[in-house]
Order: C-alpha cells, then structure tokens, then sequence
C-alpha cells in the first residue's frame, strides 16, 4: 500500500513548484526580458514575458490591489483542494496536487516579484496562444484531469 492521497497531494505540489520555480529561474538566467529564442520555427519559442495580470494577461490594467486578491482566492483554492485529496481517491490527490502546486508557484512569483514570468510560446506562423509556465501547464492538466474524473461513470 502506498502513500495516504493527502500525502501525494502535498509530494505532487511540492514538486510541481520546484519544477516551476527552477524553470523560471533558469529562464531569469539565461534569458533577457522580452528575448524570443525560436526552438521550433514557426510552432515554438522560449520567450521572457512579465505578465502582470492573471491568466492569459487578463485584467493587467486592473488595480494591484484586485489582482492580489484573487491571489489570495488562490491561497484557500490550495486549502480546499488539500481537504478534497484527502477524502478522495489517488487520483484525485494528483489533479488536486497538480492544480495546487500550479497555483502556489504562481502565487510565489506574483507576492514576490509582482508579477508571473511566462516563457512557453506556441504559435502557429504569426499565431500565437499566450506565453505560459509550468505552472500554468500543471493547473490545466489538474483541471483535465478533475473533469475525467467528474465524468466517470461508477
């Protein structure tokens, strides 16, 4: 038997923001504020983007005061998901932690720098989605996941 689902729920979290936060800080590093490195020409590019708003850019000409506190809805997100991986199932725990650690790597960047660092460009030609993190990809992923989950059928 392995690991109780609150405890994978805090090591999935717990690794999703050392993910995050070293592939941020290798992008602060290595990469100058609004440089684009083109990886795969004409599909993908690492870029140095400061988003000030929440996801996608959204609500970045809003008051800091706003933006702070959906970041502190963010914070009891955290703590609701915590109590649902500890009544669910492994699965669970995992979307849970998934979509925690996302949220807390986010949240790490915005109380500390006042902003998120966004680096992952996906574009097709002069098309282009809006520059994300891996926290941002690890939330997505959560939500996915929760969705199937919420779908099945027992």
């Amino acid at each position: 038997m392995g690991p109780r689902p609150s405890r994978k729920f805090l090591i999935i979290a717990f690794a999703v923001v050392l993910l995050d936060q070293g592939s941020k800080y290798l992008v602060k590093t290595f990469l100058p504020p609004g440089t684009m490195l083109e990886l795969i020409p004409g599909l993908f590019s690492l870029v140095h983007v400061n988003n000030t708003g929440v996801a996608f850019g959204l609500w970045a000409n809003h008051s800091q005061i706003l933006r702070y506190l959906l970041s502190g809805v963010n914070l009891w997100a955290v703590l609701i998901l915590f109590w649902l991986a500890r009544k669910g199932t492994d699965k669970t725990a995992l979307a849970c932690g998934l979509i925690a650690g996302g949220a807390l790597g986010n949240l790490i960047d915005r109380i500390g720098q006042g902003h998120v660092l966004d680096f992952l460009d996906f574009h097709w030609g002069p098309y282009h989605w809006p520059a994300f993190n891996l926290a941002d990809s690890a939330i997505t992923i959560g939500v996915f996941i929760m969705l199937l989950l919420s779908l099945r059928q027992d």
